[in-house]
């Protein structure tokens, strides 16, 4: 039987340059305060790049004096065992087991041990946790209740710099639409609104650390480079996140600074795309302290050009849809004093689409016959300033950023036997938000955490028809939301084996919007192109978990989310739209640790109540507007395997079963909220079942491959392989929006070769050449008429890295 705490451990992911070092057996510069052992294993963890499983809870919270000096990962290790009464049990180079008793054995090590020799077949250690930074409170997963899903930054990186369709290869839960790099909706468990982007909040919260990427604008898809993990939660995740995480969210967990090392990488890659042009990628990591073991800084940067393979003849032009994408991030960290520390930290992308990645469905493979070129443009800004620090046993963190978020779209709306028109919409977004929080975590999972969060979000959408020159402005609207909230919650261990959590947020939103060059409504419904009101809402949450046997658990978790309503425009007026809810209940099993258990399961079954859905949609006059659509019903099934099944060989597997319906219409309300249906400008107030909510699938599926080995002292080879089938989903609802897509089998193959600091990447994505149809749309202005976005065609890649 496990112990009372359960096996604690500190799952740290450093770069690959950090873990190449530690399994050499530095000699490094350490500078411990006295406190606990488990403040030094974490803090150690972090320097050496290195893994520690501390078996005993009696040990997690003992006291030990500080430890100072040059040594190794090793034998600090044994230093602090030996001042804890414990032992230090090597598993591999960069994972170590303290454990109980025999301390005497190592209470004096060597200054510069050298490097142990591999201990004869030691028993197998239980897995280890991997720490949820995404629970706020640095929970083991072991002591998290719900469906969690965690990719570490290496598996990102491997085969290139990468973005979100990385996450969406690996993830059979996370859904996306594809109008493009930077123009996309993310959607997860099913919770999906509409296939277009307006003033509507997303369902997903993307994370760079404790802020939030954006509010109503679609995914800035920054690239997945130099990161500790990405950690998808499974939502809503109302309580701890607040608005906009209906569906989930996405968490981006950096690789910190290293104040003692100077280090880093690169990584070049080309690629060749099959009825295509080639591409390349680059990648650049530096950490440099600039003042030893007190301020130090991280940049990373990357560039992308994605090769084209869509052609327009009557443009007389191949390959279209090249898309470029710069960016980088740079952090500066000081350290203040013990315990105490602060970052700032910027993040920078810019993306260029020459052309859309669509095609006409009966039209030649590959192809789009019209005369508009259809470019795109984003640009993303974040800065931020980061305070963390102790006071006891009780942690704080502030975070508070400000964001900056430009997207430019161009959309064929050039009606036959008319000169060819561009629509042009530009979404101009800035944010302010801050989060401060404190909270205790204990070893047996039982704590607290109270926080408080603030953000102040404008969007201003724009909109016009371009005609040879000429500009026709059409109607356009801003909109403005302040959220204040107050949030807290609390575990506890009320048996051995059973933890239970409860929390609530109470958050209170103002929101105000504005007409630009519109029409006034006329009638009760809406008579003013101004807008506000004030929203009150309570977001409480309940789970349990319940351990019944080594490493295996059950769990029952109860959760609520929200979006707040606001201002669109419809057929030329304005119009609001109501704020939506949704309320998850959801019951799991989960045994062992994908990637690191023998043998690793999970099944989840969740049933969503959505409220009031927002969604996006098209008005009589094919332009975008929003509007309350209706009541959904989701019942989602996930399930996951993975097993070991032989020495350095994994075979992983996951699927997504998904049943849904908008079960009726929102009836007309006598107040000033306006309804408008979905489609092509249906009417409200008609009770109806509408059909599935769209661009989800109603399967999905994915199996993987890993082999990792090493071929001699020098030489490791690892590879890895995929395939993820998307069953059939639907544009949207209506008969205007209800072209069908998916049904099809996407895949890839990447292998590196590595000696010491160097390696030799090959990898080919889409192996069978599968056209299929990711997302019916390209343009809004002919929904309905055979719109396909194909997958991007059989593609090669080879690629060097290097760490220094």
């Amino acid at each position: 039987m496990r112990p009372a705490a359960g096996w604690v451990a500190v799952g740290l992911l450093t770069t690959a340059t950090a873990t190449s070092a530690a399994a050499a057996a530095p000699t490094l510069a350490i500078d411990l305060p006295a406190g606990s052992v488990s403040s030094q294993v974490l803090a150690l963890g972090r320097l050496g790049g290195v893994s520690v499983v501390v078996t005993d809870a009696r040990l997690w919270g003992k006291p030990v004096p500080a430890l100072r000096g040059r040594m190794t990962v090793l034998a600090a290790l044994r230093l602090i065992a030996a001042r804890c009464g414990g032992a230090v049990e090597p598993i591999d180079a960069a994972l170590f087991r303290l454990v109980p008793g025999r301390a005497a054995a190592h209470r004096t090590p060597p200054p510069r041990p050298r490097p142990p020799a591999p201990a004869p077949a030691p028993p197998a250690p239980p897995t280890p946790d991997i720490v949820v930074v995404a629970s706020k409170r640095d929970l083991p997963l072991d002591h998290v209740a719900g469906q969690i899903m965690r990719i570490s930054g290496r598996d990102l990186e491997f085969g290139g710099a990468g973005g979100t369709e990385r996450l969406t290869s690996r993830l059979s839960t996370l859904a996306s639409t594809y109008l493009g790099a930077g123009r996309n909706k993310l959607f997860i468990r099913g919770i999906a609104d509409s296939s277009f982007t307006g003033p509507t909040q997303a369902t997903v919260g993307q994370y760079f650390g404790d802020l939030r990427l954006g509010y109503n604008s679609p995914d800035p898809d920054l690239r997945l480079a130099d990161l500790a993990a990405v950690e998808v939660l499974a939502g809503p995740q109302g309580t701890l996140y607040g608005a906009g995480s209906l569906g989930g969210l996405i968490r981006l967990v950096p690789n910190p600074v290293e104040l003692d090392r100077t280090g880093g990488s690169v990584a070049v890659g080309a690629s060749a795309t099959k009825h295509g042009a080639p591409g390349y990628d680059a990648q650049g990591v530096l950490n440099l302290p600039i003042v030893t073991d007190r301020l130090g800084i991280r940049l990373v940067a990357t560039a992308v050009e994605e090769g084209g393979y869509i052609d327009k003849p009557l443009l007389g032009r191949h390959n279209v849809n090249t898309t470029r994408i710069v960016g980088g991030r740079g952090t500066a960290h000081l350290k203040i004093a013990d315990h105490w520390s602060a970052e700032l930290i910027g993040i920078g992308q810019r993306i260029r689409g020459a052309d859309s990645q669509y095609a006409d469905w009966n039209g030649a493979p590959l192809t789009r016959n019209t005369k508009v070129v259809e470019g795109f443009g984003s640009d993303f800004r974040q800065g931020q300033f980061v305070l963390n620090g102790r006071i006891g046993e009780v942690r704080f963190s502030s975070s508070t950023g400000i964001t900056a978020h430009d997207l430019t779209e161009r959309y064929d709306a050039t009606v036959a036997g008319d000169d060819p028109t561009v629509f042009l919409q530009t979404n101009r977004t800035r944010m302010f938000a801050n989060e401060t929080r404190g909270w205790v975590t204990h070893a047996d999972g039982s704590g607290w955490l109270l926080g408080l969060s603030y953000t102040d979000n404008r969007s201003r959408l724009s909109r016009a028809f371009l005609s040879l020159g000429d500009r026709q402005q059409l109607p356009g609207v801003s909109n403005a939301a302040q959220d204040a909230t107050a949030y807290g919650e609390a575990s506890a261990r009320w048996t051995k084996s059973l933890l239970v959590t409860g929390g609530l947020r109470v958050n209170r939103s103002v929101l105000t919007g504005a007409a630009e060059d519109t029409l006034v409504q006329s009638g009760p419904e809406v008579g003013a192109t101004l807008a506000s009101r004030r929203k009150l809402s309570l977001l409480p949450s309940a789970s349990a978990l319940l351990d019944v046997g080594a490493d295996a658990a059950m769990f029952l978790r109860y959760q609520q989310g929200f979006r707040p309503g606001g201002l669109t425009i419809f057929d030329g007026y304005v119009r609001r739209f109501n704020s939506d809810h949704v309320a998850t209940i959801e019951a799991g099993y989960r045994l062992g640790h994908a990637g690191r258990s023998p043998f690793a399961f999970s099944l989840t079954v969740a049933h969503t109540d959505w409220r009031n859905i927002q969604a996006d949609f098209v008005d009589a006059g094919g332009l975008l507007s929003t509007a309350n659509v209706g009541n959904g019903d989701i019942w989602t099934v996930e399930t996951t395997a993975s097993a070991r099944v032989a020495k350095g060989l994994r075979v992983d597997a996951a699927l997504s079963l998904n049943d849904s319906s908008i079960n009726e219409r929102t009836p007309k309300s006598s107040t000033t909220d306006d309804v408008a249906g979905v489609g092509a400008g249906a009417g409200g107030g008609v009770k109806a079942r509408l059909g599935p909510i769209p661009n989800i699938a109603n399967v999905t599926a994915r199996i993987g491959l890993s082999y990792d080995a090493a071929l001699s002292d020098r030489t490791r080879l690892k590879v890895d392989g995929w395939a993820r089938y998307v069953g059939t989903s639907r544009l949207g609802v209506g008969p205007e929006l209800g072209e069908e897509q998916g049904n099809f089998l996407d895949s890839g193959l990447t292998a590196r070769l590595g000696w010491d600091r160097f390696g030799l990447t090959a990898g080919v994505t889409n192996l069978t050449d599968t056209r299929g149809n990711r997302f019916a749309l390209g343009t809004p202005f002919f929904t309905g008429k055979g719109q396909v976005t194909p997958l991007r065609p059989r593609t090669f890649r080879i690629g060097l890295d290097a760490a220094f």
